[in-house]
């Protein structure tokens, strides 16, 4: 999708990139939210540091924006070592790897955004890595080839994924600490937002303010702290850098994010299932091409927060709005109702 959208989860540039990196947390007791995991977190470093051994390697999986790339840096700082980062599609080859593994040092941290797209060969030749510290690699070829292993220093390998579905067994279990991130709850991102304020020298604000716009926030930090960046920027033009409920209302319909958090996009989505496909249910791949979207994108960056708020449905013949979905955008409610099943499978009945 070309259209910047502001209640993305995804880093939309470089210099927002470089903004949220000033306003992430360092140590572990400065992480706000995800309470089970930062518990996991904290005995197993903790134990590791006894011994002086790495800690185990950990996945981190769940929606774009919700820290999974702040917690490697945290985990690593918490161990005194260093965060060597790359992505998954970044390796393309088994031997891709060999200069990074080589330079960690005992208790680094390697850092794989995007895990779950690790080539099949690339996977493989992390195995022994992650299980024995060491590396085999394949010198000459032909029937002059052979096979040398590397010793590798112990150290942390911390995998972050949007798609954890996408993972292949092998890889998965060879985590010791595997956790879903879920979204936030509004008085997590207020205090977030509480502490973004004091980083951005924001003085002029009301409290309401900031819960209003945690609430707008579709449950994830990047969003939150995006939307006080513009709320800082209109109430500086137009407020005199007050940051009122009036203002966060005015700056927020300027950016067409509605009470709920959901933008145009969200909105054109629900309104073609509920005015074209008369609520469903309904193929994707009939909506993307209504909307002249991608399918893969809606699918990634649309509909998780329209499931989390029960707008939407996916049932065994499609996707449906429900009630809720409908009155929101204004059609008619649909004219089967959608349960969920003993499974946690939503049906139409």
């Amino acid at each position: 999708m070309a259209t910047e959208r502001i209640i993305s989860g995804e880093s939309v540039s470089a210099e927002e990139a470089r903004a949220n990196w000033a306003l992430r947390p360092e140590r572990i007791g400065q992480f706000v939210g995800q309470r089970e995991l930062i518990e996991r977190l904290r005995i197993g470093l903790e134990a590791a540091n006894g011994r002086d051994e790495p800690m185990d390697h950990v996945l981190l999986h769940g929606p774009p924006g919700l820290g999974k790339t702040t917690l490697a840096h945290v985990i690593a700082h918490e161990m005194g070592a260093n965060l060597v980062a790359t992505s998954g599609p970044a390796l393309t080859r088994g031997t891709d790897l060999v200069g990074a593994l080589t330079r960690l040092g005992r208790r680094d941290v390697l850092f794989i955004d995007e895990i779950h797209r690790l080539p099949t060969a690339v996977e493989e030749f992390i195995y022994p890595a992650m299980e024995d510290h060491r590396i085999d690699v394949q010198v000459d070829s032909g029937m002059h080839a052979r096979t040398v292993s590397i010793a590798l220093k112990p150290f942390t390998l911390i995998g972050a994924t949007t798609r954890a579905g996408l993972l292949s067994s092998p890889l998965r279990s060879r985590f010791g600490v595997a956790h879903n991130l879920r979204y936030y709850e509004a008085e997590d991102l207020l205090s977030i937002l509480t502490r973004s304020c004091a980083m951005l020298s924001i003085e002029g604000f009301e409290a309401p303010a900031l819960a209003l716009i945690a609430s707008r926030s579709r449950g994830t930090p990047r969003v939150a702290n995006r939307l006080l960046r513009r709320v800082r920027d209109y109430a500086q033009v137009r407020a005199q850098g007050k940051l009122s409920v009036t203002v966060v209302e005015e700056a927020l319909a300027l950016e067409g994010v509605d009470t709920l958090g959901l933008d145009e996009l969200d909105r054109r989505y629900l309104r073609t299932i509920g005015g074209t496909y008369r609520c469903g249910p309904v193929g994707l791949e009939a909506i993307a091409a209504t909307m002249g979207e991608d399918a893969g994108a809606l699918e990634a960056v649309v509909e998780p927060f329209l499931l989390q708020v029960g707008f939407l449905a996916r049932t065994r013949r499609g996707r449906q709005l429900t009630a809720d979905g409908a009155r929101h955008v204004g059609v008619a409610a649909p004219a089967v109702e959608v349960v969920v099943g003993a499974d946690g499978e939503r049906a139409a009945t």
